[in-house]
Formats: structure tokens, sequence, C-alpha cells
């Protein structure tokens, strides 16, 4: 969480240094109109910037995922970036828009002008901008309404993830609407000084990554094509089993990765945890889906055996790698996911660790207890299943009087968040090193 924290400060810090070096917050003379004029240039600039940054993570690149440690984290300074980019357009709006209605309402008195003297005589580029800025004001107003409706919604759990997915989409429409609009109206000057040649690199990186993103070539690369080959549901859990053994091409993954799923177009894809070990002979992947929304209940009657499969990925850095020779497990309820598969993967390939698997569920049928069973003892892992109702809720302090030398251990979490954090804050007041936890935050919106 720190690196995303690190990396959204940078963000921000950096463009804003940048713009002081060209201009300022502190006017002379200052008034509410002189400080308007800065603060709509410096808004301005901050939120095409963060934006930029926003529409560049929308491509999923491969390069910078593992400084993130995994797409997950990356996805959430997204969401981060989405949110500066918003409050920094809102206020850029407010003084640009609200400005004319408090003049018109009579709250504001809007100075007036001296005489004008000879105006210099302007170069081809600047002249041709200022001809264009009453278009880029009104190209600009009405990209912001649509795009702060976008990013609210986007933000609204209860907006499926299907219509979610389309119209997150249409932000590249407006994020090009934005380069026009910042390109015509940024102050000439700007441009020949630093705060001007990120800008252009940015807007730039920005437009291509819009255009990409318009084309569907997000992750163009790592799809591959597979079929379904076996699917097993179990109604009182409400949970999914689905095979897919995947077309020559896959790279293989690691166990705690996962994949974008797609079966229908119109549905789009959807990420899923992978509960398997990578096996190039079989070439299966196996997901465990638990019934969780609109698109996950609807899935036992819209999958069937031999069906195609478009897979992307594999992402993620949930990998369970570390130099700790004892680990700690927590996976809680359809979290179970990623240790499974590193179950499946010890089994083959032992690391020699010390394992406490911590399985709290609210419940479990007979077939999963056996398969997880089994999967227990192939892999050696010391398993502590607890029913919510029959064992109570397990909390940290369970945890620590089960496993006496957890100072010495890492933790691995995959679960609720709000749970999640509640666990790693509970272990790091007891002294436990933060970054000996390891958490995957697996909501991508």
């Amino acid at each position: 969480m720190k690196k995303i924290k690190y990396a959204l400060l940078t963000v921000l810090l950096l463009p804003t240094a940048l713009w002081l070096m060209a201009d300022n917050l502190w006017p002379e003379p200052f008034t509410y109109f002189s400080f308007r004029a800065v603060f709509v240039q410096y808004s301005g600039v901050i939120a095409i910037a963060v934006m930029s940054i926003a529409m560049l993570l929308a491509l999923r690149p491969k390069i910078v995922e593992p400084f993130f440690h995994g797409l997950d984290k990356m996805y959430r300074l997204h969401k981060w970036l989405g949110i500066s980019a918003l409050v920094f357009a809102v206020s850029h709006w407010w003084f640009a828009k609200g400005t004319k209605w408090m003049v018109g309402w009579g709250w504001l008195v809007k100075p007036e002008r001296g005489p004008r003297g000879a105006q210099p005589e302007l170069g081809f580029w600047e002249g041709l901008f200022r001809s264009q800025r009453g278009l880029a004001e009104t190209i600009g107003e009405w990209a912001f309404y649509v795009a702060a409706l976008l990013i609210v919604l986007a933000l609204i759990k209860r907006f499926p993830y299907r219509l979610f997915a389309k119209t997150h989409n249409l932000l590249a429409i407006t994020y090009l609407l934005f380069v026009f609009h910042a390109v015509i109206l940024m102050r000439f000057e700007y441009w020949s000084q630093p705060i001007g040649w990120l800008m252009a690199v940015l807007l730039l990186g920005g437009t291509v990554s819009a255009v990409l993103v318009l084309m569907g070539r997000v992750g163009a690369k790592r799809k591959i094509r597979g079929h379904i080959t076996e699917l097993e549901y179990h109604s009182d859990m409400r949970v999914m089993e689905v095979t897919v053994k995947m077309d020559k091409g896959w790279p293989g993954h690691n166990a705690g990765q996962f994949a974008f799923a797609m079966s229908d177009k119109k549905e789009g894809p959807h990420p899923y945890t992978i509960a398997s070990a990578w096996n190039p002979d079989t070439r299966l992947i196996r997901f465990v889906i638990k019934e969780l929304g609109d698109h996950t209940a609807r899935l036992k009657q819209r999958l069937s055996v031999s069906m195609p499969v478009t897979m992307e990925g594999p992402y993620g850095e949930f990998n369970f790698n570390d130099d700790q020779q004892r680990q700690i497990w927590i996976g809680a309820g359809i979290g179970i996911t990623p240790f499974i598969a590193r179950m499946k993967r010890l089994a083959d390939k032992p690391d020699g660790k010390v394992i406490d698997f911590f399985h709290p569920t609210m419940q479990i049928n007979d077939v999963l207890k056996q398969k997880l069973s089994a999967d227990v003892a192939a892999s050696k892992v010391n398993l502590h299943l607890t029913i919510d109702e029959k064992d109570g809720l397990l909390d940290a302090e369970r945890i620590r009087a089960t496993v006496p030398d957890w100072r010495i251990a890492s933790i691995w979490f995959c679960g609720p968040p709000a749970w999640g954090e509640a666990i790693r804050k509970d272990f790091i007041k007891h002294g436990f090193r933060p970054e000996q936890f390891h958490q995957e935050l697996f909501k991508l919106r």
C-alpha cells in the first residue's frame, strides 16, 4: 500500500513543482479574480496530468505490474487517480464556470478592464490556439459533465460490473476531448518550460492509450483462447467449478495469479483467481467461482462443456515468494482460491516452509471438504478450518494463539478487504512488521 501512496503523491507533486516553476498561486496584486486566473490553470494541469497517468494504467502495462506487486494494487492506484482527477476537475470547473454564475447573481463584481494598448503580434500556433478557445471551453465543459457521471458510476458498487466495464471505456472518449481542451487553453508560454514538456509527454501517452482502449486492444498480446472441459456446480454452496483447457500459447501462471475470462462478448471479461497449478502437458486452468452478483449467478445457465473461452493474463504478484520459512495463510470464504493453487504446486514441488492455513467460512459441503483435505494432505499444510456458526469468527488473537511463533512468519491474506485490513492493523499493533503482511486487493473497481 505504501507504493500506491507514494506513487499517488508523486503524480500530484511532480507536476505541481514544475508548474510552480512557471507560475504561482499568489499573484500580485492578490484578488479573487487574479487567483482564479492562476488556479484555473493549475487545477486544469493537475487534472489532465492525473487523467493521463490513469489512462496509461488502463492498458494494464505488464512492465509496471511488478513494481506495485500486482495488477490489483495497480488498479487501486488507478481508482485513486480517478478520484483525484474528479476532485481537481470539479474545482477547475467551479472556478471557471461558477465565477461567471456568481457575477451574474451579483455575488462578485467583475473588475473593469483598462484601456487596451497595442497587442503584440502572435505567432502562428499561439494565434491558432487562441482562435479555438471558445470551442475548447465548450467541449471541456460538456466532457466534464459526462466524465464526472462516469467516474461516480464506477465508484458505486451496486452498479453492475458488465455495465461498468462498458461505460468506463467511454472515459477514453472524454479524455481525448480533455486533451483538446488542455492543449488549447493551457497558457502558451508553459509549452517552452518543463511543465509543458511533461504535459506534452503525458498527453501523447494518454492519447495513444485512449485510442488503444477504444480499439479494444487492452491486454491484446496476453489473450489466448481455450474451451471448457468440465463444469461442477455446488448448489448448497452456490459455487461453480470451471475447468478450461488452454490453446497453445498460454505462458503458464504462478499460484495466486488471476486471469480475465470472457465467454460472452456482450458480457465482457471478468477477473477470476486461478485455483490450479500450471502443467504445460495438460494446459488446464481451474476456477472456483462464488455467486456474488448477477453475472456469477447466471454462469450455471450460460456455461457449457466445449464452450470457447478467451483468457487474458496471467496477472498478479500474490505469489507466496518470500524469505520466511514460516508462513500463515488466511483464505476467507472464496478467498481460498489462490491457496488451492499454491497447495497443488507444493504437492509437486515442496519448498520446505512450515505453513498454517486458516480457512474461515460460513459453510462447506462434503465434496469440497474432501477436495480441500486431499490438497492439504498432499501439500503437508497445517489446516485450521473454522465454520462461523460452530466455531465463531476468526480473529487475529486466535491466530496468534494457534501459531506462537507468528513473529517470524509472513502472512498471506485473501478475503474481504476490510477484514484483512483489521487483521493487518491488529498484528502490526502487536509488533508484526508491515512488509511481512501480503494482501490481495482483488476488487478491481
